[in-house]
């Protein structure tokens, strides 16, 4: 079939995700065929440098021969078995590998196949953890504001965004919001341009932020404690709320909270874990240890569906018992523990350690910051968010008076369809246009993604 019929094809059948459809039908839309290194390159053999990580995945790039020899090999061995009664030597493996790396307190596993799945199995276990124990009371949670932890009705009661969720709120189920520290408030009291998420320590405005938000948090757990199973953060950046770098010391203090109201913490590390904040795992920021932490998009590579729910070794303990005593997690996915994606997982890991790139993040997140900082004089940039390689801009109209642009005009989505010309793909968060490159992507294609960013935002 001619390349050129896949736009057609593409209009006429398919419903994407995230995605305007009436606007899409009018467009002319860019279908992806092939892919080599940092480069997408679509149906008109034109190449994109991958600026989103195709959606916050990627981490070594497309084509990495090692991830295509290790997914290669297992193909010749079994491509899917079931994990339900069985097990197989890829997810076995990758197990022993994982819990080298995460928190030490954390020795379970859990596979699915997504973020939000990834996430509901927290959900499902820090209820089942208090039912199993006797305290059937502690059923409810408490979310952050502005968080998102997936589209699944769990994910979306605790992490509940209105623009997506609004439809479905009158079926979730109880959830108890606290406030979430912002370095500068939306669209007022900013300093325009200033780049937050630099090591350095938090100013005092910060830190009074901070401590007003643990001080909200600590009086929804003063009165609802008794009923609260878990708190559910995204540590250090809200990633889907727009790239909100949390300030030093915001995540410790959360960490304490939980441990002094007998509650469990849930980090949600689908976005900001596999080195995309300069650490393996958010949490090493702040040597913080969650009872359960989820990960997902970067552990393939970008590769292959694949999600893990780590848990304690006493919230294992709290499910064993006997068939009849009703302890068991009856929880699971057809493809738990895909071997073909926990091979290519395994394949990342390794050239992980072999490129030491968790340490080369956080010597080239310095240079990416030095080269966003070109923008913060531009009329449209009101805030640069970076936190290692998660980058948010966001745009507003006018900045002597904090306005924002009409919501109408799809300000960051203009921005983002002119910066293709420049043969960079990025995708925006409503006004905050996102930068997410993959973790291999060198300093010059770096400069080539914030040079197009520049050029473009200067000519609104």
């Amino acid at each position: 079939m001619a390349l050129e019929n896949l736009a057609h094809l593409d209009k006429q059948y398919l419903w994407h995700p995230f995605t305007p459809m009436s606007l899409w039908l009018q467009d002319d839309p860019l279908v992806i065929v092939a892919a080599e290194g940092m480069h997408l390159i679509d149906q008109h053999g034109k190449r994109y440098l991958d600026g989103v990580s195709s959606l916050w995945c990627n981490v070594h790039g497309h084509r990495v021969p090692e991830i295509d020899a290790a997914i290669e090999a297992q193909l010749k061995k079994v491509a899917h078995s079931t994990m339900l009664g069985l097990s197989n030597e890829p997810a076995v493996l990758l197990a022993e590998r994982l819990m080298k790396i995460v928190p030490s307190n954390l020795k379970k596993v859990f596979y699915s196949d997504s973020g939000a799945t990834a996430t509901e199995v927290a959900f499902k276990i820090a209820a089942q953890y208090w039912f199993n124990k006797g305290e059937k009371n502690k059923n409810e949670f408490i979310g952050f504001a502005e968080a998102y932890h997936g589209d699944t009705f769990g994910a979306m009661s605790v992490g509940r965004t209105e623009l997506f969720h609004r439809a479905y709120w009158p079926m979730l189920f109880k959830t108890h919001a606290a406030p979430i520290p912002r370095l500068a408030a939306p669209l007022g009291g900013r300093v325009p341009g200033e780049i937050y998420g630099s090591p350095r320590p938090p100013s005092g405005a910060a830190k009074q932020i901070r401590d007003d938000c643990l001080a909200k948090l600590e009086t929804i757990l003063q009165n609802n404690a008794s009923r609260i199973a878990a708190i559910c953060i995204e540590p250090m950046v809200q990633g889907a709320g727009g790239m909100i770098v949390q300030p030093e010391g915001f995540l410790s203090g959360v960490r304490e909270l939980a441990t002094k109201y007998n509650t469990l913490l849930i980090a949600d590390e689908v976005a900001v874990g596999f080195g995309r904040t300069g650490k393996m795992f958010a949490c090493e920021h702040e040597n913080v240890q969650p009872d359960l932490m989820c990960v997902a998009k970067g552990i393939t590579g970008g590769y292959l569906p694949l999600a893990a729910t780590f848990a304690t070794q006493e919230i294992f303990d709290a499910f064993l018992g006997q068939p009849w005593e009703g302890k068991t997690f009856y929880h699971g996915h057809t493809y738990t523990g895909n071997p073909l994606a926990c091979a290519a997982a395994l394949a990342s890991l390794d050239l992980f350690e072999k490129n030491d790139l968790v340490k080369k993040v956080q010597e080239k997140s310095q240079q990416l910051a030095a080269m966003l900082n070109e923008l913060r004089d531009l009329p449209h940039v009101a805030e640069i968010r970076q936190k290692g390689f998660m980058v948010g801009i966001e745009l507003i109209e006018d900045k002597k008076s904090n306005r924002a642009f009409d919501a109408k005009r799809r300000v960051g989505a203009h921005v983002c369809k002119q910066i293709r010309k420049h043969g960079v793909l990025l995708r925006p968060l409503g006004d905050v246009v996102i930068v997410m490159p993959p973790l291999a992507m060198q300093v010059h294609d770096l400069s080539r993604v914030v040079k197009a960013i520049h050029t473009e935002i200067a000519q609104l």
